[in-house]
C-alpha cells in the first residue's frame, strides 16, 4: 500500500514539472519573439523616416547649391543604397531616391565621357584596337547609365503617385519649388535614358513610350520659371517623334534657341545641354556650334542661381563635352582652356599663355 501511494506521488510530480517546463518554454518564447520585434522594427522604421526626411529636407537643398559635379554624384552613389534600403521597413524615399539616383548616373556618365573622348582620340590617331575597345567601353556605360536613368523616372513618378500613361494627364500635387524640380529633372531623365539606351545599341531596352509620356506630363511645370527646360523637353520630343508634335506648334529648333535664352536669364544652362543633345542627336552642326557658343558667351554675363549651381554645373559639364568630342575627333586633343565657344584653333593673333619651364626648377 505504501509502495503504491509512492509510486503514484512521483508520477504526479513528474507531471506537474512537466507541464511547469512546457509552460516556461512557451512563454520564454513568447518573449523572445516580442523582443525581436521591438528590436527590428520600431528602430529601423523611424530611424528609415528621420533619415529620409533629414535627406530631402535639407541635403537636398545643399546638394542642389553645390558646383561640384563629381563630389554631388559621389553623394548620391554612397548615400542611395542606405537611403533606400530602408524602403523595406516604411513607405519608399522615392522623392529622395530619384535625385540619388539621379545623381548615381551622372557617375556612370562622366566615366563615359572619359572612355569617349579616348575613342575619338585614338580614332584620330589611328589605332584601331583601342578606339574598338574604347567604343565598347562607352556602349556597356551607356547601357548603365539608361538602366540609373530609368530607375530615376520611376521613383520621380511614384513619389507623386503619377501615372504618365493616363488619359488624360491629371497633373500631380507639387508642393513646393523641390517636388517641382524634382518631378521636372525625373522627366529629363526619362528622356535621357532613351538617349542613352540608343548610344549603347539598345543594350538595356528603354521603353521609348517615356518620350511621348514626357512631352505631355511636362505641361504640368511652368516653363519661364524653370529656365526653358519643360519646352526644351517637348522640342526634344518632337524632334525624336514627329507625331507628337500639335499642329500650328513653332519650330523645334526655334523653341530650343529661345530656351536656352531662358536658362541664361535663370541662371541655369540646362536647356542649353539639351539643345546641344538634340543637335548632336539629329546631325545639326550648325546648332551645336552656335549653342556652345553662346553658353560659352554667357558665363561672363549670366549670374548662375545660386539655389541651383548644380544644376548649371552639370550642363555645363555636359556642354564641355560636347566641345571636347569635336575637337578629339578633328585635332586629337580637348577644347584647350581658352578656346571654349569654338570648334576651331583660335587665330595666330590671339595670345596665349606660355608657362616658362624653367619657373619650375
Amino acid at each position: 500500500m505504501t509502495k503504491a501511494l509512492i509510486h503514484r506521488l512521483r508520477e504526479r510530480s513528474a507531471q506537474a514539472l512537466g507541464a511547469f517546463s512546457a509552460g516556461k518554454t512557451v512563454l520564454l518564447a513568447g518573449a523572445a519573439l516580442t523582443l525581436a520585434g521591438c528590436s527590428a522594427n520600431p528602430v529601423y522604421t523611424t530611424t528609415g523616416i528621420v533619415l529620409s526626411n533629414y535627406a530631402e529636407g535639407e541635403a537636398t537643398p545643399y546638394v542642389l547649391e553645390m558646383k561640384d559635379p563629381e563630389m554631388a554624384c559621389a553623394l548620391g552613389l554612397s548615400l542611395d543604397p542606405l537611403v533606400y534600403s530602408f524602403s523595406r521597413v516604411t513607405s519608399p524615399p522615392d522623392t529622395t531616391g530619384s535625385l540619388l539616383m539621379l545623381l548615381a548616373a551622372n557617375c556612370s556618365e562622366y566615366n563615359a565621357m572619359e572612355a569617349e573622348i579616348a575613342y575619338l582620340r585614338a580614332d584620330h590617331e589611328g589605332n584601331v584596337n583601342e578606339a574598338r575597345d574604347a567604343r565598347e567601353q562607352v556602349k556597356r556605360l551607356n547601357a548603365e547609365i539608361a538602366h540609373r536613368r530609368l530607375l530615376a523616372f520611376e521613383r520621380a513618378m511614384a513619389a507623386y503617385k503619377f501615372d504618365p500613361g493616363a488619359e488624360p494627364v491629371e497633373c500631380p500635387f507639387l508642393f513646393d519649388d523641390q517636388d517641382e524640380l524634382t518631378f521636372l529633372m525625373g522627366l529629363v531623365t526619362g528622356m535621357q535614358a532613351i538617349v542613352n539606351d540608343a548610344n549603347s545599341g539598345a543594350m538595356a531596352g528603354i521603353p521609348r513610350n517615356i518620350a511621348p509620356q514626357a512631352e505631355r506630363a511636362v505641361r504640368c511645370v511652368e516653363n519661364d520659371k524653370w529656365g526653358g527646360v519643360p519646352n526644351a523637353v517637348r522640342a526634344l520630343v518632337w524632334l525624336l517623334l514627329p507625331d507628337t508634335r500639335p499642329p500650328m506648334s513653332p519650330d523645334p529648333w526655334q523653341v530650343l534657341e529661345h530656351s536656352r535664352e531662358l536658362g541664361f536669364d535663370r541662371g541655369f544652362r540646362v536647356a542649353s545641354a539639351l539643345e546641344v543633345v538634340a543637335a548632336e542627336t539629329f546631325g545639326r552642326p550648325d546648332v551645336l556650334e552656335e549653342a556652345i557658343r553662346a553658353a560659352a558667351d554667357a558665363e561672363s554675363d549670366m549670374e548662375v542661381s545660386s539655389a541651383y549651381r548644380l544644376l548649371d554645373s552639370v550642363a555645363h559639364r555636359v556642354l564641355l563635352h560636347s566641345s571636347d568630342k569635336h575637337w578629339a575627333a578633328n585635332y586629337g586633343y580637348r577644347t584647350p582652356s581658352n578656346s571654349f565657344g569654338s570648334l576651331s584653333p583660335v587665330s595666330s593673333n590671339r595670345s596665349t599663355q606660355t608657362m616658362d619651364l624653367d619657373d619650375l626648377l
